[in-house]
């Protein structure tokens, strides 16, 4: 093995480890969802090759509104899965779908696409 060989083999490594360490081990912050003056909890939530914010904090015992606005046309992200909300909705491209709920119990919730690909959680305290 030339040096050459050895410099793209360790850099390629370096990619990896970095890739691995950015999705999986990267500080990840949340969004804490804005309280309106009749006690809702609303965030906007923009769709557009992932969830942004993908992590957002909310407080218990108190009703929450997700504003999804979809910015794309990609069959992934037609769709909305809360599978511990029991919920599913179709998400309609660049426009804004309103989700309201009520969590009753703190955890970290998981949000997904409909092909399980784009993830994001909310965060009940």
């Amino acid at each position: 093995m030339d040096t050459s060989q050895i410099l793209v083999t360790l850099g390629g490594l370096g990619l990896v480890v970095f890739v691995v360490w950015y999705f999986f081990f990267g500080k990840r912050t949340s969004t804490a969802a804005a309280l309106t003056e009749s006690g809702v909890q609303e965030i906007a939530i923009t769709v557009k090759g992932g969830y942004s914010p993908d992590s957002i904090e909310v407080v218990k015992d108190k009703p929450v509104r997700l504003k999804f606005y979809r910015d794309e046309t990609s069959s992934c992200s037609e769709e909305l899965v809360f599978g511990e909300f029991s919920l599913r909705r179709e998400l309609p491209a660049f426009e804004t779908t309103v989700i309201d709920i009520l969590p009753t119990k703190t955890g970290t919730f998981e949000f997904t696409c409909g092909m399980n690909m784009l993830r994001g959680k909310l965060i009940v305290r």
